[in-house]
């Protein structure tokens, strides 16, 4: 019994290590992550907007218009959360600012006599926009549905009380004119949701590129350690008089040409289908100045560079690791999810919008800064973008060092440590029937 109890608890120690756990750890953690921000996107949606009111006309559709908005919905829920009802904007737009607020509504004083006049009557809807990211529009999705029934109940209103009004007119009484505020800029005739749309679509390029690079070039890197171990020739490598820097240089070189030898090749085939993604939107952003110049493209080819630089880097660190090429596809895996994570929250949340501890924990993860670089730099935001290319070039430093140190060690040959050995051979003797 106890050389089949030595046995076993060989197998568990060779089948439970690191890199087996890790992988199912972070699954989880993705996974609780996800559906706790599932459950914000619900909480987000169930919330009712914060809003500000500046009403010019008096009249009886002006004023039914604007108390629909005020109003509980039928389950005595508030419609929305109004922090100024005045005649001022730029009162009305520092105080939903300062409230965290979405938008604030301009009833022009023509509005009803518009639409006795058998036109559409005004709504100017000055949006403030918080991020790109799916939950930083929900919002703003929630008021134009509360702007569609409060038009309903304006339309119910017409009809029952006005009859010179054309019907077809009465169905649809109001036209809404958008201006949206985001990073500094103002944007007439365009709404948040159009924005984050088309921002989405050109966004997703860079993240599914550093996603599938780091993937395929990190997975052969790993698997080229793992084989050279099961094959013996990294040891008649190491015999030869060459530096073991050159020989982490020389790796990580070759692995970074064919990693940007595929992201051509996936952005030239996903950047043709964005653009007519793009183009499907029918929504320009250059038109109102919001587009990527000659440096803005460099930085981001920077930033992705250096990230890809990061991720081999670590990727080398954690293939001195494996044992044989078995061994070094699992050690895959938790590299693939540390470029999942900050796709995914970045889909759903803007950047500057996630609370400090998030954006630490995003910021510290390289493949982090070459996704939303595109985002930043549309807005002229130079400074997070620069010090995420200062870190990128600060950890690829690191890692290289790091690949270096290990490289002289006696680890890089075995995959593993001298006292593991030593249990696993005292383990062996145990087990070994005797003679």
């Amino acid at each position: 019994m106890r050389s089949l109890s030595n046995i076993l608890g060989k197998e568990i120690r060779e089948l439970l290590t690191p890199a087996t756990v890790l992988p199912i750890i972070i699954l989880a953690i993705l996974f609780g992550s996800m559906g706790g921000i599932i459950g914000d996107v619900e909480g987000e949606a169930s919330k009712p907007p914060i809003i500000g009111i500046v009403q010019y006309d008096d009249g009886v559709l002006a004023s039914k218009f604007s108390d629909t908005l005020k109003e509980n919905d039928a389950i005595g829920n508030p419609r929305s959360e109004v922090v100024y009802a005045g005649n001022n904007i730029e009162e009305g737009l520092q105080k939903v600012s300062e409230a965290g607020g979405v938008a604030l509504l301009v009833i022009p004083e023509e509005f009803g006599s518009q639409i006795l006049s058998n036109s559409q009557g005004i709504i100017e809807v000055h949006w403030i926009m918080q991020g790109t990211g799916v939950l930083d529009t929900i919002s703003s999705t929630s008021l134009d549905f509360l702007i569609s029934g409060a038009n309903y109940e304006l339309s119910k209103y017409i009809l029952e009380n006005d009859g010179d009004v054309d019907v077809e007119l009465a169905l649809n009484p109001t036209v809404k004119v958008d201006t949206t505020t985001f990073k500094g800029k103002e944007m007439e005739g365009i709404s948040p949701s159009a924005i984050s749309a088309t921002l989405s679509s050109q966004n997703m390029l860079v993240p599914i590129i550093v996603l599938m690079v780091i993937i395929m070039a990190g997975s052969s890197i790993i698997a080229s350690m793992g084989l050279e171990k099961e094959n013996k020739t990294l040891e008649t490598l190491l015999t030869m008089p060459v530096k073991r820097s050159y020989i982490v240089l020389g790796k990580l070189g070759g692995a970074a040409v064919v990693g940007l030898l595929m992201a051509v090749i996936y952005m030239l085939g996903l950047g043709t289908y964005m653009g007519s993604l793009q183009g499907s939107t029918g929504l320009d952003l250059a038109n109102f100045g919001i587009k990527l110049e000659t440096i803005d493209l460099l930085l981001v080819g920077i930033s992705l560079f250096l990230s890809l630089l990061s991720g081999l880097g670590l990727c080398l660190v954690i293939g001195v690791f494996a044992r044989d090429f078995k061994s070094a596809q699992s050690l895959t895996m938790p590299i693939t999810f540390l470029a999942m994570i900050p796709m995914f929250v970045l889909m759903m949340k803007d950047f500057a919008t996630l609370p400090t501890a998030v954006q630490t924990g995003l910021f510290a993860i390289p493949f982090t800064h070459p996704m939303m670089a595109i985002n930043n730099l549309m807005f002229g935001d130079y400074t997070l973008v620069l010090a995420g290319i200062a870190y990128e070039a600060v950890f690829a430093a690191a890692m290289m060092g790091a690949a270096v140190i290990l490289f002289k060690k006696d680890i890089l040959v075995t995959g593993r440590r001298k006292r593991e050995k030593k249990k696993d051979s005292r383990a062996w003797s145990l087990a070994r029937p005797r003679r």
